[in-house]
């Protein structure tokens, strides 16, 4: 029965940096109905993704597998739907199943949404406008904007659902995902307002490896006119035109972020007036963090913080004490576990991640995560970006970049040269200089090494060889 095991309803949506949400302090933004989450429930400041790219992403948390495991390692390899999922388990376990709006795990056999009861899904990103969706495997257009559609979908299937077995909706938003394209609800929205830029927004990529200064996703340089909805005005200098370009870009970012979370009020509003908060977990969260203008990058990739680092916000009146904020770390391969831990179900050998329920009803777990791996495998493709992998600890990040695309699907085939970074995190949390020279940090950078080769080795992932040291 519904009343002894946990509804889920699982809200993702695409690129959604945690500084742009006001429960985590965001100097840019306020997220009045995404805190309603916060403020009733938990919220995890130190939850990082394993590669921050949007399918991978998804991958990994479905499957609750690292990348090399699942097979999507790149936007160009599709997810083999006959592997185990946490739906899966939990279809089986008598819940109804339904996933409405980003899928991204390609489209097609088997690659198509395998275990819902119900599916709806866009195809690839999706359009913004009017979005063309594929319902249980037929495609039909739909009038509006995205968001709404998305949210109007989802409680519609709420509302056809069978009220006698519990359920677990995948409620999936395509925004803020380029190209960002507001709704006409909120196209004024800071209209007369100057966004404060980030404090690395004048980043020079000195004392750092050279990916960080090969990277193509600079706001003064590589957004595009669709990006910013027209030209640059003419007769500004280098420092006016990228002030401009930034308030255009992220203005219309956040305008995104602003349907989105009016839609997500819609559903908690949903949720109290059918009388199912009190048994019913909410979890918001994106696949992973967004450059908003921070080291004047837009995108994502890298395993810099801005990029790395997801929201992770989660109510559940019955087992999380309201207004509760925790600073362990989890990673997306652990919310498969921790769905079907709530729900009675034990995780296959298969899933790498570990349920963090103790951390939810204010236990931690003796000997619990105290670093995790990284890996980025698209290798030059659409922004430059080498190929790395790396450690994160609470105060440490040793990042590799190996930069070979290793014959991966939508890799570019043109190796550079191996180069490390070790970023002390107390000491430089905006990661602006890498100390991996400096002899004073030589004991650190061999035992970040150990354990890096130790999480390598207990994820099943083949460490890359061609720099020794």
């Amino acid at each position: 029965m519904s009343t002894e095991r946990p509804n889920i309803v699982f809200i993702m949506s695409d690129d959604h940096a945690s500084h742009a949400m006001s429960c985590y302090g965001s100097r840019i933004n306020e997220t009045p109905n995404l805190d309603r989450i916060a403020n009733e429930g938990m919220c995890f400041t130190n939850c990082f993704c394993t590669n921050s790219i949007c399918a991978p992403s998804r991958a990994t948390i479905l499957t609750g597998t690292y990348n090399h495991i699942n097979g999507v390692t790149t936007l160009a390899t599709p997810i083999d739907g006959r592997q185990q999922s946490f739906i899966k388990e939990l279809k089986k376990a008598d819940y109804q199943t339904a996933v409405v709006g980003k899928w991204h795990l390609g489209r097609g056999g088997e690659s198509d949404p395998q275990g819902f009861d119900y599916w709806n899904v866009l195809p690839g990103q999706g359009d913004y406008h009017d979005p063309m969706m594929i319902e249980m495997g037929v495609e039909k257009q739909h009038e509006g904007y995205v968001t709404d559609i998305i949210t109007d979908l989802s409680i519609d299937w709420l509302d056809k659902r069978g009220t006698e077995k519990p359920f677990c909706l995948m409620y999936h938003h395509k925004a803020p995902h380029r190209w960002w394209e507001p709704d006409d609800k909120h196209a004024d929205m800071y209209e007369d307002v100057d966004i404060p830029e980030p404090e690395t927004f004048w980043d020079d990529y000195s004392n750092r490896a050279s990916a960080a200064k090969e990277a193509e996703m600079r706001v003064d340089r590589d957004l595009s006119e669709r990006d910013l909805k027209g030209p640059t005005p003419d007769g500004l200098t280098v420092e006016e035109e990228k002030k401009w370009k930034y308030q255009r870009y992220i203005k219309d970012y956040l305008r995104c972020v602003a349907s989105v979370d009016d839609n997500v009020g819609r559903m908690l509003d949903y949720l109290d007036e059918q009388g199912l908060t009190e048994n019913t977990i909410v979890i918001y969260t994106s696949d992973q963090g967004f450059f908003l203008g921070d080291h004047g990058w837009y995108d994502k990739r890298f395993m810099y913080e801005e990029s790395l680092r997801m929201p992770f916000i989660i109510r559940y009146p019955k087992a999380i004490k309201a207004g509760t904020v925790n600073d362990e770390m989890i990673l997306n391969v652990d919310f498969a576990p921790t769905f079907l831990d709530y729900a009675g179900v034990d995780s296959p050998e298969v899933f790498q991640g570990t349920s963090f329920r103790p951390l939810l009803e204010a236990e931690t777990p003796a000997g619990w995560q105290t670093s995790m791996y990284y890996r980025y495998w698209m290798h030059l493709a659409h922004h430059h970006v080498y190929a790395h992998y790396g450690l994160r600890t609470h105060q440490h990040k040793l990042i590799y970049y190996y930069a070979d695309a290793l014959g991966q699907g939508g890799a570019v085939d043109d190796t550079k040269e191996p180069e490390w970074e070790l970023f002390d995190l107390e000491k430089d949390p905006r990661e602006m200089n890498s100390v991996y020279g400096d002899p004073a940090y030589a004991d650190v950078i061999a035992g970040l090494k150990d354990e890096m080769h130790r999480l390598q080795a207990k994820v099943a992932d083949e460490r890359y060889v061609k720099d020794v040291d």
